[in-house]
């Protein structure tokens, strides 16, 4: 019995970590030649020139982060000193973690195109609507400039330093923009997106595997009835407690997502694992903390408002109408 568990355990763990490494591999390439070829300098540029259209370009900024923990509040420093509105670095903030290619990519090898495509129009379409809202309310000079942000770029960059692991050959500067530490003299840029590209796949792939060794375990020694006992219902309160219970959650996308199929197939409401999702990723409390060094205290506050609203609309959407 014990043998067939953990035969069971294997190939699950095989099943999923192969088809992960696969599409993280591709996506990072990817990744790294957008990165390359579309300069992040120039974007963030182009984001205070065009502030009528602000929420939108800042949620489609986001989609182009590569999915590193250190780089988003660097990159939104370089926002915020380049003079960009506060609706597009809350766009920026709220896409950065929920939509970018990555999250999108295992979102798709675990559910499929259509829920995948359904995940994008809620994240993306919360991420510009919030944008915009909070530009048009008082609360849309709630962000740091001047010497606030230079007394938080110290204390983040001190912190990072301490606290982040880089991301393999990448450095994150603290004014938003990237460089690659390189041994050759003026690489080509595909050699440039090449280097970015390992660098990001090693800073994922342990999470993956990780992911895929709780999948397993779990496919094979976690009770059914458990899980369906505990968070299978599906009314809204379940997933509003799904949601809550994400915020304060430090959920990489890459262990959460093979562990929740799991639990989807043992018993878990699709919506509360959304919810989950949703919340656990878009605002833990180390992302909260760190958006505190660029957001004052009231945009931090609509910040988490508005992942938490978005968790449990989502959530409710997948529930009910998926």
């Amino acid at each position: 019995m014990n043998t067939e568990k953990m035969m069971i355990a294997l190939n699950e763990f095989i099943h999923v970590g192969g088809a992960l490494v696969i599409i993280i591999a591709v996506v990072s390439i990817l990744t790294g030649l957008m990165r390359e070829f579309i300069p992040q300098d120039k974007l963030q540029a182009k984001l205070t020139k065009h502030e009528k259209w602000g929420s939108l370009l800042g949620a489609a900024f986001g989609m182009l982060t590569p999915f590193c923990s250190a780089a988003v509040v660097p990159v939104t420093m370089g926002m915020a000193s380049m003079g960009a509105s506060l609706g597009t670095v809350l766009s920026f903030l709220i896409s950065a973690p929920l939509c970018n290619f990555i999250v999108l990519a295992m979102i798709f090898s675990a559910f499929g195109l259509k829920a995948t495509v359904t995940y994008l129009a809620i994240t993306f379409t919360a991420a510009v609507l919030g944008g915009w809202l909070i530009s048009k309310s008082p609360w849309r000079n709630e962000i740091k400039r001047g010497e606030e942000l230079e007394g938080a770029t110290a204390q983040s960059c001190s912190s990072s330093a301490k606290a982040q692991p880089s991301c393999g050959a990448v450095k994150l500067n603290c004014d938003g923009s990237v460089a690659v530490a390189l041994e050759t003299d003026q690489p080509s840029k595909f050699n440039k997106a090449l280097i970015f590209a390992w660098a990001l796949f090693k800073r994922i792939i342990p999470y993956v595997l990780i992911g895929a060794l709780i999948s397993g375990i779990s496919a094979a020694y976690l009770s059914a009835e458990l899980v369906e006992k505990y968070v299978g219902g599906d009314d809204i309160l379940s997933i509003v407690i799904a949601a809550v219970i994400g915020i304060p959650l430090y959920l990489r996308i890459e262990m959460a997502i093979p562990l929740l199929n799991v639990l989807i197939v043992k018993g878990m409401g699709m919506g509360p694992a959304m919810a989950l999702i949703i919340g656990g990723t878009g605002a833990s409390l180390p992302e909260i903390a760190l958006v505190s060094a660029v957001l004052k205290r009231k945009a931090v506050i609509a910040f988490v408002l508005i992942i938490l609203t978005t968790a449990i609309t989502g959530g409710a959407i997948f529930q009910y109408f998926m």
